[in-house]
């Protein structure tokens, strides 16, 4: 018999707790010729999100708890769960239910007819504000005109992948990890499943500004150097913007086009260009160097401080 695994990274959601495994519990009951497993990985909540996993996991044991010894942030929950799964499938949803769990039967039927990575599309996002669709848009064209690898946009972490997708994406040891650019890294048979995005069911959204702001620098970095790139061109614009003053310095000087005072902005605009061109590359060269130092130290994603119902 096939198995399921469903790995589901939970950030302070006591209020969709219940009601993500109620309605998952449903529909995996109803798979014919499937096995399940729901792994729900705790990501350092203080609030009552543990304890309620905990009641849940002890009257099925179908259901699995990793849990955190304090906030490692999203990307390094779902690693976490991808670790664990034990099943030929695998379903990485959200608690919220802005990706319905009731997809899941039509997803299945697209992996069993040959597809291995079946990745979310949104087709439309209710309940999310016209900045949040903006920057979301933005993001997703930076990205590509940046990555050398095509990132599907209006995707999310919201997919069902092949098992021996899962494995290689464990084989993978770096640390910041932007699970849906490996994804479509990796390769295999990729499939976009078109859908509807719900409002969340409870609560508030986990990603404000600030994290978004660090999932895209993850993504654009762990997946282009063009960055690097553009800094040499930034330095060929400036040292040609520099000879174009001196040139024009040495014939003001020389015909006394202005006085000192008259030059003071030209030179204060100077000043402040290439200094705002350096501040820039130095920032962009500190992502990358930040980077290394991240990986050479060689410290694991994430800690855990128990796991429920797992061998």
């Amino acid at each position: 018999m096939k198995k399921l695994s469903i790995v589901i990274p939970m950030y302070y959601e006591e209020e969709v707790v219940n009601e993500c495994y109620t309605r998952l519990e449903k529909v995996v009951t109803n798979l014919e010729g499937y096995e399940y497993e729901i792994i729900f990985v705790n990501d350092g909540s203080k609030d009552k999100t543990l304890e309620l996993l905990m009641e849940i996991a002890k009257d099925n044991k179908n259901v699995k708890i990793v849990s955190f010894a304090r906030n490692f942030g999203h990307q390094a929950a779902v690693t976490a769960g991808l670790k664990e799964v034990t099943g030929n499938v695998i379903l990485i949803i959200d608690a919220d239910l802005q990706d319905p769990p009731e997809l899941i039967p039509d997803m299945l039927k697209l992996w069993e007819e040959g597809n291995e990575v079946i990745y979310g599309e949104r087709k439309s996002r209710e309940g999310e504000s016209k900045f949040k669709l903006f920057t979301a848009s933005m993001f997703y064209k930076t990205l590509n005109a940046l990555s050398d690898v095509e990132i599907p946009k209006n995707t999310g972490d919201f997919r069902l992948v092949d098992r021996k997708v899962v494995d290689t994406i464990n084989s993978m040891p770096e640390h910041n990890k932007f699970l849906r650019g490996l994804f479509s890294w990796v390769g295999y048979k990729q499939y976009a499943f078109k859908y509807e995005r719900k409002e969340r069911f409870a609560g508030e959204t986990k990603y404000p500004l600030k994290k978004m702001l660090k999932l895209a620098a993850d993504g654009i970095i762990g997946f282009s150097t063009k960055p690097l790139k553009l800094l040499g061109g930034l330095g060929i614009i400036s040292i040609f913007i520099s000879f174009i003053i001196l040139i024009y310095a040495l014939l003001s000087f020389i015909f006394s086009w202005n006085n000192i005072t008259e030059g003071w902005t030209s030179l204060m605009v100077a000043i402040t260009f290439f200094a705002g061109v350096q501040l820039l590359s130095v920032w962009i060269l500190s992502e990358y160097i930040g980077r290394i130092y991240d990986e050479t130290k060689r410290r694991p994603e994430y800690v855990i401080d128990k796991k429920i119902n797992i061998e």
